[in-house]
């Protein structure tokens, strides 16, 4: 099974956070896409690859990727879910892809829970790793 992995890459802990995620699918036999390391993070990129602008690039590699895997699972710890990761939510439910949630901090920006537009996006919402490991070998 292939996840692509959805979340905020822009503090040095919100990058170790989707890497030990990451070790661990991988440890549960899955084949991930982790944008910050498969895909590249625009500030650390020449301004072309491929004789293509990095951003368009990066993009196009994305969607590529949420294209060809089976599950999309969105890490939406943080005050608010990364607005990168929400428009992936988007595409992949158009995709029609399974598009699975985690999360780990009970902060949110709406009382009582994350914008319907995102958890009515989700197919399931888990809240530690034995609820996460249930819902990918579902």
């Amino acid at each position: 099974m292939k996840v692509y992995i959805a979340a905020p890459l822009y503090s040095e802990a919100e990058k170790d956070f989707n890497l030990k995620m990451d070790g661990i699918l991988r440890s549960w036999g899955c084949d991930t896409f982790l944008p910050q390391r498969d895909g590249g993070i625009v500030a650390l990129m020449p301004d072309m690859i491929d004789g293509v602008p990095k951003e368009e690039y990066i993009f196009r590699k994305d969607l590529t990727e949420m294209a060809s895997s089976d599950v999309f699972l969105f890490l939406l710890d943080g005050r608010v879910p990364d607005e990168g990761a929400c428009v992936a939510l988007g595409y992949c439910l158009g995709l029609g892809k399974r598009c699975i949630g985690f999360k780990t901090d009970l902060r949110s920006l709406t009382p009582g829970g994350d914008n319907l537009m995102i958890t009515k996006a989700l197919t399931a919402v888990a809240y530690d790793l034995p609820e996460l490991k249930s819902l990918l070998t579902e």
